[in-house]
């Protein structure tokens, strides 16, 4: 590709977080998930990643829970700025660090109490599982994937999105389709998993039927998918069928145009 749109805030980093642009051929897909994601590369970038610091990965994504970008990319620079300082291991800076003031940094993020108590708590088990940074870092990109993440899930504040991110933005692993709430509400409604999926179920949809060097770019560009088109409450097809990049592959799946109702898919009429 001869650009590169991906916005610059934006949970995988931009161009900065690492990754490199790569493309794709729509006409080889073969299930309907791998279409729609080839289409989403068309409509904004292709790209693989990795290369991320672990350790900034995993601050950058516990900031981003229940929160937006836009609220939490503030926290992050600001967070950066105090505590990942020249010389200095950024996990022994955050279990140094005095949970108020770290709490009054990250404030823009939302849940800033808790999260600054769960950043603690997080650089706490970095240092005493690993003894550094760098050392989590090499775990993250070197070990086998999925005890990366059964270890990461056994971290207080960590979820299966979270590790999900840090093992592909930092790990660079091919095939990690993590599904935030953008992804579960798309897939679902597109009727690519089931409509009841909860987010571990449409994650293994995705990661099945989605082609392993996909997955990351398949991630981020259904975010920025589920920002401009597909909203939760006033999809783009609602008023107006054709205003869908995906109209031709979408079950519509909760949404219905004749009444202007929009629900979540589990709670779709049959």
């Amino acid at each position: 590709m001869s650009e590169d749109p991906e916005p610059a805030v934006n949970i995988s980093g931009g161009e900065a977080g690492g990754g490199v642009v790569a493309e794709f051929d729509p006409a080889t897909a073969d299930t309907r998930a791998e279409r729609v994601v080839d289409r989403l590369g068309q409509l904004y970038w292709q790209k693989r990643y990795g290369g991320r610091d672990a350790v900034t990965c995993l601050v950058r994504t516990i900031l981003s829970q229940n929160t937006s970008d836009k609220a939490s990319q503030p926290a992050h620079d600001a967070l950066v700025e105090r505590y990942d300082v020249p010389d200095a291991d950024l996990a022994e800076s955050l279990a140094a660090a005095e949970q108020a003031t770290l709490a009054a940094t990250i404030s823009s993020a939302g849940l800033y109490n808790q999260k600054s108590e769960i950043l603690i708590d997080t650089a706490e088990w970095i240092l005493e599982e690993f003894d550094s940074a760098a050392a989590f870092d090499v775990f993250v990109k070197d070990e086998d994937p999925e005890a990366v993440r059964e270890t990461l899930l056994e971290v207080r504040g960590v979820g299966p999105k979270t590790a999900d991110c840090v093992l592909l933005f930092a790990g660079g692993r091919v095939g990690v389709f993590p599904v935030d709430t953008h992804v579960h509400r798309i897939y679902r409604r597109l009727g690519i998993a089931p409509a009841d999926a909860d987010h571990e179920a449409v994650r293994e949809v995705l990661e099945r039927e989605v082609p392993a060097a996909k997955c990351g770019f398949g991630h981020t560009a259904t975010i920025q998918f589920g920002r401009d088109y597909c909203t939760a409450r006033k999809p783009a097809c609602l008023e107006d069928p054709d205003a869908c990049p995906m109209g031709d592959l979408c079950d519509q799946i909760g949404v219905y145009p004749a009444t202007g109702e929009v629900v979540d898919p589990a709670d779709a009429v049959n």
